[in-house]
């Protein structure tokens, strides 16, 4: 396995977290890949911290928006630069384990799959497990997918050369989910390879931990991104509430 993977980062004000999530790259025992950072006018150190790891390691790329625009319009910047046969997504304050690429390129080739996840665990702020497993499902459809997205960003892997790329659409929060959907559009399923490969942070003070405001994102989603029916949205809804709801008891 000699292709170039891009992994595309989209960040804002990761400071504190970009650089272990920048090591768990330099530590993945596939090197060939190009990491493209594209920051979404951080006001914090960010810009500092990757600059210096850009110094020494040369897969490293970054770019700095001219100005806050939300992490669709980075995530898109980083795609467009991207250029590898394979694409695989980590956040700015997500963590890689060190066979993921290897792991997850064996397991696309092996069973000639063009989009790909892996399970993950939930890790705290400062790092520490939370004992919370998000398990995949071995085939996830455009459908399924509405219901809950049983699929962790930063899992994700597609291979361009079969695909193609993608824009993301432009809304602040679900912009991962909305980018599966526009595949899922193209390829029929995302195959969920049932191994932790992935640490995902969760932040007190991130978008994702108002309930309320997710809500307000998942219409947007439905309505404005989807064009789904004023009944379908709500049923949309109202099952990832029910879904979220049993899965934390």
């Amino acid at each position: 396995m000699k292709d170039l993977v891009s992994i595309i980062t989209p960040t804002y004000n990761c400071g504190k977290f970009i650089g272990e999530t920048i090591e768990s790259v330099q530590m993945q025992t596939y090197k060939n890949w190009e990491m493209i950072i594209v920051d979404d006018k951080s006001t914090d150190n960010t810009q500092q911290i990757v600059s210096l790891y850009c110094e020494k390691d040369k897969r490293i790329k970054y770019f700095l928006l001219n100005e806050n625009s939300g992490a669709a319009i980075a995530r898109t910047k980083a795609m467009e630069m991207a250029k590898g046969k394979y694409m695989a997504f980590l956040d700015g304050d997500d963590l890689w384990y060190p066979n993921k690429l290897y792991e997850q390129i064996n397991f696309m080739e092996k069973n000639n799959y063009a989009f790909t996840c892996t399970a993950y665990e939930q890790i705290d702020e400062y790092g520490r497990l939370l004992n919370r497993v998000i398990k995949t499902i071995p085939k996830t459809s455009y459908n399924r997918l509405l219901l809950d997205c049983p699929v962790g960003n930063s899992t994700v892997m597609y291979n361009v050369e079969k695909l193609g790329k993608f824009s993301v659409p432009d809304i602040r929060k679900r912009n991962d989910d909305a980018l599966w959907l526009r595949i899922l559009k193209k390829e029929k399923y995302i195959y969920g390879m049932d191994k932790v490969l992935m640490k995902y942070r969760i932040r007190s003070n991130s978008i994702s931990s108002n309930k309320m405001q997710l809500v307000k994102y998942h219409w947007k989603l439905y309505r404005d991104i989807e064009k789904l029916s004023t009944v379908r949205s709500l049923f949309h809804i109202w099952m990832w509430g029910v879904l979220k709801l049993f899965k934390f008891k």
